[in-house]
């Protein structure tokens, strides 16, 4: 008790359930008054899981930030290996149309040496080297791009 006069809650509002407040009213001589409003219900789950949940769902997997360190050690190695084979095929390509059009020779092997240290590179993301087939697959880009500067 605080020592206020209107400290406790009077029995109207107090109670739910719809049954007429019995005990002190208030001084103003009013008739008792009935609850009307139905009780609310109380909510089963905790609001911060649901929305957990629901951010959960939204990104599709369902499982939320915890993923599987092997799914993700494997997707890292088919992306790095699928990415080097990508560059090493496309830097091959790029070498034998050099080679076969007017271009200096050594436009056409800077492609395909920048083409084999790719095709390196995949081999090393099939592997799980990952980091190292990323380094390697720039150097191989940038390998290509330097002969692309002698044309």
């Amino acid at each position: 008790m605080s020592g206020r006069v209107d400290s406790e809650a009077p029995a109207a509002i107090s109670r739910p359930d719809g049954v007429e407040a019995s005990g002190p009213q208030n001084d103003t001589g009013a008739a008792p008054r009935t609850v009307t409003e139905e009780p609310t219900e109380e909510p089963t789950e905790d609001p911060l899981a649901a929305a957990a949940d629901a951010d959960a769902d939204a990104d599709g997997d369902g499982d939320g930030d915890l993923q599987d360190p092997a799914e993700v050690a494997r997707r890292a190695r088919w992306t790095a290996g699928g990415a080097g084979a990508l560059l090493a095929l496309a830097g091959l390509a790029a070498s034998l149309l050099r080679l076969t059009g007017a271009a200096p020779a050594p436009v056409g092997a800077a492609y395909a040496a920048g083409a084999a240290v790719c095709a390196l590179a995949s081999l090393l993301g099939f592997r799980g080297r990952t980091r190292r087939a990323l380094w390697l697959m720039i150097a191989g880009v940038m390998v290509m791009a330097l002969g692309d500067q002698f044309d």
